[in-house]
């Protein structure tokens, strides 16, 4: 893909997508198939750079692993005990926030010298609260760049115990502990300060967990319990379902331009947060029916409803909504998404700059965006700050009766390296 992406002016969209693997569940999936006891198959699984980087430190861990069919299926044999490394080694993960995080919480149970850390932006994104959390259990962990960010060196000793963990900056701090703690040499319990964000992405954590043989105790997501000396096992078989957050722009497609999509792999028993989006569609007007293995949008009027929206829970989700509510009545919120800041980019920052570039007008605030419905949009070159995120959505500005070009588009590659063939499949012109 070049280095700038034109996507004309859309008159309709119709088709059906099959969508890939959710890379929330795939990189939780990998590595507790890594650690688990037996040899794990994971079905639909996603190949993208975020993916790759979780796969290239599990090899330099030790971990065996083969794909078929196109990669889209991966076994993946489990070493049934924590990793164990003496001899230092480095492990390079990119912009990948669920690789570094979950990682490290594993690499801190027994006695290791690894090094983990990213690119720029990587260094610039926070991870001090899960570093204090496992200091508090016993782990060895030092920052070898600015404190409170990566690149960190583990040398292990993380043993459990009283825990307590900031909750409002990143779910993937409490996940990641979920994850590693049953492991640990003695029980744990996490108590949560301040309020815990994006909560659907832990029931998606304890959800996976359970599948591979391990439950804890979930006190209201105030506190959680886990049962130290424990040992996950392979499900043997495990598959993973189509991404909700990556199904959003398909399905907004729908209700924003008319015709109508369908989001095939995943559908009405979705153990992602996501999936409430097509509650949100609902509210704003649009026509939505969930099957079991698939959802259907469909335009039910020109103008949707504005929106006014706390959004904490499903973040990613949320900027999708930034598009549609263009096309709703009146100026449209979308509330309580402070952790867009610390994604990424600086979501909030980078969504409002290019909105205002396409001539609209937008409320910036800490934690809130409000959205202002414009009706002729500017062409303009779209920054996506190498954000996955960002390029998706703003794609969908070639539904406004609006050329829009899209800057360094392979940044998707992050999530969903074939969106743009995707999303160009339902685009009639």
């Amino acid at each position: 893909m070049k280095d700038k992406l034109l996507l004309k002016s859309v008159k309709v969209v119709n088709g059906v997508i099959n969508l890939p693997g959710s890379k929330s569940i795939t990189n939780r999936a990998l590595l507790l198939s890594s650690v688990c006891k037996g040899t794990t198959c994971l079905k639909n699984m996603l190949y993208s750079d975020d993916v790759k980087y979780m796969l290239k430190a599990l090899t330099k861990l030790g971990i065996q692993y083969n794909f078929k069919k196109k990669k889209k299926i991966c076994y993946v044999q489990g070493i049934g005990k924590n990793f164990f490394k003496i001899n230092k080694i480095s492990l390079f993960l990119g912009n990948s926030g669920t690789s570094i995080r979950f990682l490290l919480s594993m690499l801190s149970l027994e006695k290791n010298n690894i090094i983990l850390t990213g690119n720029k932006r990587m260094k610039e994104r926070p991870i001090k609260h899960l570093v204090d959390a496992l200091i508090q259990g016993g782990a060895k962990i030092k920052y070898l760049d600015e404190q409170g960010y990566p690149s960190i060196l583990t040398k292990g000793n993380f043993i459990g115990g009283k825990i307590f963990l900031n909750g409002n900056i990143s779910s993937q701090f409490l996940s990641s502990l979920l994850m590693s703690a049953p492991l640990s040499k003695k029980n744990t319990k996490i108590y949560i300060k301040n309020l815990l964000v994006s909560k659907p992405y832990i029931d998606l954590t304890i959800n996976i967990m359970k599948s591979f043989g391990v439950k804890i105790i979930n006190n209201e997501y105030k506190s959680f319990y886990i049962k130290g000396s424990q040992q996950y096992i392979s499900p043997k078989n495990y598959f993973i379902e189509g991404d909700a957050s990556s199904a959003s722009y398909f399905l907004a497609a729908a209700a924003i331009k008319g015709g109508q999509v369908k989001v095939k792999g995943i559908g009405k028993n979705s153990i992602q947060g996501d999936i409430k989006f097509c509650n949100v569609l609902k509210k704003m007007g649009a026509y939505i029916k969930i099957k079991k293995n698939y959802i259907i949008c469909k335009k039910k009027k020109n103008i949707l409803n504005k929106i006014d929206m706390d959004f904490n829970d499903i973040p990613d989700v949320a900027m999708t909504v930034v598009i549609l509510a263009l096309k709703a009545k009146k100026v449209s919120y979308i509330r309580n998404i402070y952790n867009w800041r610390v994604k990424e980019t600086d979501r909030l920052f980078a969504i409002s700059t290019e909105l205002k570039k396409l001539g609209v007008k937008i409320f910036e605030g800490l934690d809130f965006i409000g959205i202002t419905p414009t009706k002729k949009l500017n062409h303009v070159n779209i920054e996506t700050y190498d954000d996955h995120r960002i390029a998706m959505c703003f794609s969908l500005i070639s539904l406004f009766n609006c050329d829009v070009t899209i800057l360094k588009p392979n940044c998707v590659k992050k999530t969903f390296p074939k969106y743009f063939s995707k999303l160009q499949s339902i685009f009639y012109y």
